[in-house]
């Protein structure tokens, strides 16, 4: 087989394309694991693309809308013995009561229980879309960076809500002693790599799986039958239910720090 070098040449022109990707084998032509460009605009003067990354978001905040009112629906007229989609609704909310009460504790966690089960939904539903042929939201780092950013912010507005100015510097000279503070700026970038592991994390771990179902489509596609499904259950369902717990997990972990364990 002849080999080509790996090169992606990221293009804006026509609005029809935004990348085109030349990859490793003379017939890959039909590889696409990148983000298109669908609807230009201009703001002050700058241009702005509505990419597939927003559709496949909006697709997911949709079926989450959905879920959450026909789970309100059925919550408002439950039966004394639930079945069916009340079961479902009820065995959710429960599992994600006790993983936030289990890691942050009675006194956090009602406070965050439902910042931490939509992001968990929210995660778990785009690193599962690529099962209906959508490319995964978490593929794109804009999406994850964002998720990490708002953790981060919560992790230092908890911080300085719950402990006194003393004990937080105190924790960024630690293991020095508050006069000595050598550790400081070590312990600040630390506090600023928060964030960039956290997005970096779940975006590199689902991107790589987009990519590797992109090769199996694109390389084999004349034998890519039926048994390219277990690679989705794997790169998808499994790897993408891990990371959603990862991600939320460390974002419970670094928040519940900063609350007194009872």
């Amino acid at each position: 087989m002849y080999l080509q070098t790996v090169k992606i040449i990221i293009s804006y022109e026509g609005g029809e394309r935004v990348n085109h990707a030349i990859l490793m084998s003379s017939g890959a032509e039909n590889i696409d694991f990148m983000i298109h460009g669908i609807v230009q605009y201009e703001i002050f003067g700058h241009k702005v693309w509505i990419t597939t990354s927003h559709v496949c978001i909006l697709i997911v905040m949709l079926l989450m809308m959905a879920l959450a009112i026909a789970g309100n629906r059925a919550i408002k007229h439950a039966k004394e013995i639930p079945g069916g989609f009340q079961n479902v609704i009820e065995l959710m909310v429960e599992m994600l009561d006790n993983m936030v009460n289990g890691t942050m504790g009675k006194v956090a966690a009602p406070k965050f229980v439902n910042y931490i089960s939509t992001i968990f939904i929210f995660i778990l539903m785009s690193n599962i879309s690529g099962l209906f042929g959508l490319r995964p939201p978490t593929a794109d780092y804009g999406t994850t960076l964002a998720l990490g950013l708002i953790t981060f912010f919560l992790i230092h507005i908890t911080q300085f809500k719950n402990l006194p100015i003393k004990q937080i510097w105190t924790d960024m000279c630690s293991p020095l002693p508050p006069w000595l503070p050598i550790w400081f700026p070590i312990n600040v970038i630390s506090e600023i790599a928060v964030p960039i592991s956290l997005s970096l994390r779940l975006f590199a771990n689902v991107l790589s799986g987009t990519v590797m179902m992109a090769l199996v489509y694109g390389l084999l596609s004349k034998i890519a039958i039926i048994w390219p499904a277990a690679l989705h259950v794997y790169f998808d369902l499994f790897s993408g239910a891990i990371q959603t717990y990862v991600f939320c997990m460390l974002t419970m972990t670094y928040i519940g720090q900063n609350y007194e364990q009872e």
